[in-house]
């Protein structure tokens, strides 16, 4: 946890997708952002951002890199991580590995699926949470120490793992920016 009054520094793993866009919510909630392509800008870092985008992408330029040793090094050291759509997927059993879930790609459909919904998610108050969902992902599996904290017809698209964060839509559209704010919490 960060000394009050202190601005974080966040990673923003800036590969592939929406990164730019979490970085705007983390600079306008007070934190100093930086952008993640090379291991070396994993150094100092209070919290990361693993950003919505094309899973295969990603997966290759993480691979391209060769972040994904230091890139687990960083969660297993305790380092605060929310993952969003792809970034949910990053996270799972089959990708980075660093969280006891099994995503499900696309789970809600291809691009003409995609919609938007008012969630109730656990640790979030003040009402629920809007969700954009594109080619979202879902949870299709989970061990015992992931705390589901949102669901969509049964299917759990939001999830905690110690210090880790996962959603299976964008927090980073519109101006619902109280996921950001539970992520930064724990930095």
């Amino acid at each position: 946890m960060q000394s009050a009054g202190a601005s974080p520094l966040i990673g923003v793993l800036a590969l592939q997708g929406g990164f730019e866009a979490h970085a705007r919510v983390l600079e306008r909630l007070g934190a100093t952002v930086r952008e993640v392509r090379a291991p070396k800008d994993l150094a100092g870092l209070e919290g990361l951002v693993l950003p919505g985008g094309e899973s295969t992408a990603i997966t290759l330029g993480i691979e391209r890199e060769a972040l994904a040793a230091p890139l687990r090094e960083l969660v297993a050291r305790g380092t605060p991580v929310l993952g969003s759509c792809a970034g949910l997927v990053m996270l799972d059993r089959d990708h980075l590995n660093v969280m006891d879930i099994l995503a499900e790609r696309n789970a809600f459909g291809r691009q003409i699926s995609s919609f938007e919904a008012e969630l109730a998610m656990s640790g979030i108050e003040d009402g629920p949470v809007h969700g954009v969902f594109i080619r979202a992902p879902w949870i299709a599996q989970h061990g015992p120490e992931v705390e589901i904290l949102a669901e969509i017809d049964g299917h759990p698209v939001a999830a905690r793992q110690g210090p880790i964060i996962a959603v299976a839509f964008h927090t980073e559209l519109g101006s619902d920016d109280r996921v950001h704010r539970l992520f930064l919490d724990e930095t």
